[in-house]
């Protein structure tokens, strides 16, 4: 027995001598590991700008005040309570008793991570550390400073999927996000640092000292080619639209057209509720069939492989063809005759567009197709922010996609799948003579506002066809809103030029019951000279409200491009019309005169047009309730009367 005790004696000396010699310094490790901790301190994200360097996304440092109480000598203790209490009351509306209550009970229960105040700006975290006990430190007085970066869009829910957002996913290692923000996150997110803490208390952590260990590097500021006043025109327009039709959701890019600078890019979706609200990306990540929009691409390989010539009369014979048992109809019923090929674009005749590609392409498809690839049309853009949606334009190789009637419905926008920024970047580049960009949302790098990387317009295809099928297809664009026969006639206005093209897409159409539409317009302004080029996609409007193109996606198009030219007129476009000594120069001088006086009084805008009428009211702050369509034949209240806050401008139209 004695030798037994003897021998499990020397194995507990033998196990202390091992633990403190041998594994001394892994227990010790192991026991600070628990109680001493490097945590991350996260950098201020690099600032996101518009164009004109108004802020889109912010860091904004919010900190935390908390409170050892059993750091302070009794001494220094009771001799600041009250006066700290004091400080305490007249910041944050509560009595000082309240406080010193607070306080002497914390260092009754030995509470050293107690709870003064939360997420404070930088000007009252300054004013309470430099109150009394407090401005002792850490140390003395018993401070303790969190510090957390909060993010902030000045712009609130206007492109608020666009800006996006980002974060870090610490199980997987991996930053994901959305947006702006996501796709320059390598410049914005700056670089961690760390700061020594001491377990003090079950999941509380106390500073060990008063500075970092790793100070954080500060993220680059980013300066994209948003431009906010296009931007939130663009929003308000859509937004309008969306609500009146009570569409499923929609989205608007305006783009600068010789540079592929994204001016403004708008999405939004319905709620359960029946609001509205920047749900995804749609301009970038939804692919559809873009339906009439994609005569344009149809129209190009017929002119460039001389198919066709604008003039070639066309038999749209009656308004219905048939292919392998399956028809195609032109909305108009009994169709248009005998017409031109520009006509066939002009009022977006499927028959015809269709006659044109069958006759010329049906027994040698792979001609049409490969024109079309020729362009890049059947490749992404390539755009920084993910999820962009993948082109889908079927070759006759492919024979999981290729059918008999494939060549025929392709023709007029069916069986293909292109985002609505696919689409842009082609119209985009018929405005910009044939050189195809690629669509940028970025200008430069910045660190303390200088520059660090620039960022230039990127040439996807320096010609998408010739210049004589070019400027053919210019004249069409035209002419489908100028000719009182185009399918964009109404959007007309005489006091700016626009060019563009209708699309009217059906939606699950193989199930009658659950048929819907997707209305499209997408062009460019001015007409001669284009500056901007815009597309406006609705999903879902109400059918018994309306669904065709030019009537619920044309009158966004045209909003936006009359507020930018009400906001910023295009000199070259006033320019060209007085060397043509055009009439309609005199119209757009007066009407931009108009817009930009300073008016204390509303108003007369009797004989304007109902769109200029409520874009210049809106433009000073009034609100407009109209009544009709057509030019303004009464207002209430009448031209001269003062102007009053919040005041609503009923308009009557002819």
């Amino acid at each position: 027995m004695a030798g037994c005790m003897f021998l499990f004696a020397i194995a507990v000396m033998v196990k202390l001598v091992t633990i403190q010699v041998v594994e001394g310094e892994h227990y010790k490790a192991l026991a600070e590991d628990r109680t001493v901790k490097n945590f991350v301190i996260e950098p201020n994200r690099g600032n996101l700008y518009s164009d004109d360097g108004s802020l889109l996304a912010t860091s904004v440092t919010r900190y935390d005040i908390r409170f050892d109480a059993l750091t302070p000598s009794q001494e220094v203790f009771e001799g600041n309570v009250k006066a700290l209490s004091d400080s305490l009351s007249r910041v944050f509306n509560k009595t000082s008793s309240y406080y010193q209550n607070l306080m002497r009970k914390a260092r009754a229960s030995k509470n050293r991570y107690l709870l003064i105040a939360r997420d404070l700006g930088y000007t009252d975290y300054l004013r309470v550390r430099n109150f009394p006990m407090f401005r002792l430190g850490p140390y003395k007085g018993g401070l303790i400073v969190e510090q957390e970066t909060q993010r902030e869009h000045p712009l609130g829910s206007i492109a608020q999927r666009s800006v996006g957002y980002e974060r870090f996913n610490a199980e997987s290692g991996r930053y994901f996000g959305v947006g702006l923000e996501r796709a320059f996150g390598e410049y914005l997110r700056g670089k961690q640092g760390k700061r020594l803490k001491q377990k003090i208390a079950k999941g509380q952590w106390k500073p060990i000292t008063d500075y970092n260990e790793v100070e954080p590097q500060d993220g680059y500021d980013v300066v994209s080619t948003i431009d906010i006043n296009i931007q939130d025109v663009a929003h308000h327009a859509l937004l309008s639209q969306l609500e009146k039709y009570n569409a499923d959701h929609g989205c608007v890019v305006v783009m600068e057209v010789e540079t592929g600078e994204v001016k403004a890019i708008s999405n939004l979706g319905r709620t359960s509720k029946g609001t509205y609200y920047e749900r995804l990306n749609y301009a970038i990540g939804e692919s559809h069939e873009p339906g009439s929009t994609f005569k344009l691409m149809s129209m190009m390989a017929a002119l460039e492989d001389k198919a066709v010539d604008t003039s070639t009369v066309i038999d749209t014979e009656k308004g219905v063809l048939r292919f392998y048992g399956k028809l195609v109809r032109d909305s108009h019923h009994g169709g248009y005759g005998k017409i031109s090929a520009s006509e066939v674009f002009e009022v977006s005749s499927n028959t015809g567009v269709v006659k044109i590609v069958d006759e010329f392409y049906g027994d040698r498809p792979e001609k049409f197709v490969n024109r079309i690839y020729n362009t890049g049309l059947d490749k992404p853009l390539g755009l920084p922010i993910a999820g962009e949606g993948k082109p889908i334009i079927p070759h006759p190789n492919d024979k999981s996609r290729w059918s008999g009637i494939a060549l025929q419905w392709m023709a007029y926008g069916y069986g293909v799948e292109l985002t609505p920024l696919q689409i842009l970047a082609f119209y985009n580049a018929v405005a910009n003579d044939g050189e195809m960009v690629k669509p940028r949302l970025i200008k430069e790098v910045r660190q303390w506002d200088q520059p660090v990387i620039g960022f230039e317009k990127e040439v996807l295809n320096p010609s998408i066809c010739s210049e004589e099928t070019v400027k053919k297809l210019q004249q069409m664009l035209k002419n489908v809103v100028e000719k009182e026969h185009g399918t964009g006639h109404k959007l007309y206005s005489p006091d700016f030029s626009m060019a563009g093209k209708t699309g009217t897409a059906q939606k699950n159409y193989s199930d009658k019951s659950k048929r819907q539409y997707i209305s499209s317009f997408v062009g460019y302004f001015p007409a001669d000279q284009p500056k901007y080029s815009c597309i406006v996609v609705i999903h879902e409007p109400d059918k018994n409200v309306g669904y065709y193109g030019a009537d619920v996606s044309g009158p966004v198009f045209k909003s936006i491009a009359q507020k930018i030219y009400t906001n910023s007129p295009l000199i070259d476009t006033v320019d060209e019309l007085q060397k043509k000594n055009d009439p309609a120069y005199n119209n757009y001088e007066a009407y931009y005169a108009k817009v930009q006086k300073h008016y204390q009084q509303v108003p007369d805008v009797k004989g304007m047009s109902g769109m200029d009428a409520v874009s210049l009211l809106e433009n000073i702050g009034l609100k407009v309730q109209v009544e009709g369509n057509g030019k303004v034949v009464s207002q209430l209240p009448k031209g001269g009367t003062q102007i009053k806050e919040n005041k609503t401008v009923v308009l009557k139209l002819s």
